[in-house]
């Protein structure tokens, strides 16, 4: 059925039982990072929202018409216009334009591969799985490595010489401040930048390679017709972030910035494209600190839910000599990994809450033991109630 290639492959009852026993050593080790990760997380979002809180505490607002020394090893705010002398180009396709930076995307047109697996319990624990392979033709901005597909043959892609690249301007000012090739990067904003169809012959001159160029919505196209694209042809667009109004947050250090080290112990450095106060970057900063932690916290508890299964796996691999039971193993056991992972995740943050937030952990102890001791006492005042007289 069309451009598409099955592989059958049979798994013995023993190398099943083989593969789930290096899986439970697998799973104790996934059990084990995740528990440091998890505990790790949860000191990391501390520190940050003290050392944020520390420096929305001591942060001072600067004007950046000028620079004043006195505010020296500082941490000052400073909104204002970034400004340049330069303009970023691409000189590979002779574009230019007024702004910070220049973002060259690239894709090539490549053959992509898809695989689909069917596996089936067989009497007596061995397994059957049918993998269809399929290939198609499509626009990816990273190289597919076509060596690595099942049927390489005639689904050759060829390598990628022209990729992504960003063109940053050497130097810029922020009112009367100096602002380094760091900072400039950490400026947002970016655009679309339109590419006007009249620029085809300079891009022609400026490109060395033999395909040809064409420009179609506002893309730069390479090969020799963009309605029917063929494999290892371009399509090339460019974001640009415009020079203009800008926050930054840092230490002073003469007429530039660095990061200023709290005593909570982390490094400041926040740069936000537009016009912010320094309460809107602190707040957009512990949300996105907050956003961090919960990611990080719910990446864990998968993984230990992932783990767990993992040790667990032998027990189905054992039952999957008759299939219906290997399934339903599986299937319990998958539960209680679900039911453990949420245990151990939910132990281990209590346990850093209390190692590194001792104050708020003992505070919600108490909370949770005084709604258990509520919960009793209700319960045994309605054991202990009398029951009602029968109606005469």
């Amino acid at each position: 059925m069309g451009d598409t290639f099955t592989v059958t492959t049979r798994t013995s009852w023993f190398a099943r039982l083989k593969d789930s026993v290096i899986g439970v050593l697998v799973g104790l080790l996934l059990l084990a990072g995740m528990v440091f990760l998890l505990f790790w997380n949860e000191g990391r979002a501390v520190q940050t929202a003290r050392s944020l809180a520390e420096g929305a505490g001591v942060v001072v607002s600067v004007t950046a018409d000028s620079v004043d020394a006195a505010n020296d090893d500082r941490l000052v705010h400073v909104s204002g216009s970034v400004t340049t002398d330069h303009t970023p180009a691409d000189p590979t396709f002779a574009i230019a334009a007024e702004g910070l930076r220049l973002e060259r995307r690239v894709e090539m047109y490549q053959w992509q591969e898809k695989s689909q697996s069917k596996t089936e319990d067989k009497l007596g624990g061995s397994q059957e799985t049918v993998t269809t392979y399929s290939y198609s033709k499509g626009w990816d901005d990273s190289p597919v490595d076509s060596s690595d597909f099942q049927k390489p043959s005639g689904h050759e892609n060829p390598p990628m010489e022209i990729i992504g690249q960003d063109f940053q301007v050497p130097a810029a000012r922020l009112g009367a401040f100096e602002l380094d090739q760091g900072i400039i990067a950490m400026i947002g904003g970016d655009k679309p930048l339109a590419i006007a169809p009249d620029r085809s012959a300079a891009i022609d001159a400026a490109f060395a390679g033999d395909k040809r160029v064409s420009v179609l919505e506002n893309r730069i196209y390479l090969g020799s017709d963009p309605a029917s694209p063929a494999v290892g042809d371009y399509r090339i667009s460019y974001r640009l972030v415009p020079a203009g109004p800008a926050s930054l947050i840092g230490r002073q250090q003469g007429d530039g910035f660095g990061t200023y080290q709290t005593e909570a112990g982390d490094e400041l450095l926040m740069v936000e494209a537009g016009t912010a106060s320094p309460a809107q970057m602190f707040a957009d900063a512990q949300s996105a600190n907050n956003l961090i932690t919960w990611v990080i916290r719910t990446a864990g508890l998968i993984f230990l839910w992932v783990g767990f299964a993992m040790i667990m796996g032998p027990l189905g691999v054992v039952a999957a000599v008759i299939p219906p039971l290997g399934k339903l193993i599986d299937f319990g056991a998958g539960l209680v990994a679900l039911l453990l992972a949420i245990l151990v995740g939910t132990v281990t943050i209590g346990m850093a809450w209390f190692w590194y937030r001792p104050l708020l952990g003992a505070a919600i102890m108490a909370g949770g033991l005084a709604v258990a001791y509520g919960l009793g006492r209700l319960r045994r005042a309605r054991g202990n109630a009398p029951a009602a007289a029968p109606a005469a």
